[in-house]
């Protein structure tokens, strides 16, 4: 697996598994770390762009994932 674009690791595993608490939770982690908003907002846009599972993967594109 390749390595995140940011260093910012979110606890999915055990939590609601709903696309929009998923969306909330990652954003919230990565404005808490400290990212740019441009990443923020482009993670948000790649992520809305499809299905349940394309915002899996673009998560795992852009956070550690546990």
């Amino acid at each position: 697996m390749s390595t995140p674009i940011t260093d910012v690791t979110v606890q999915l595993i055990g939590e609601d598994g709903n696309a929009f608490a998923i969306l909330g939770k990652v954003r919230r982690e990565m404005k808490k770390a400290g990212v740019a908003q441009e990443v923020i907002d482009q993670y948000q846009e790649d992520a809305t762009s499809g299905d349940y599972d394309h915002l899996l993967g673009v998560t795992m594109e852009y956070v550690n994932v546990e």
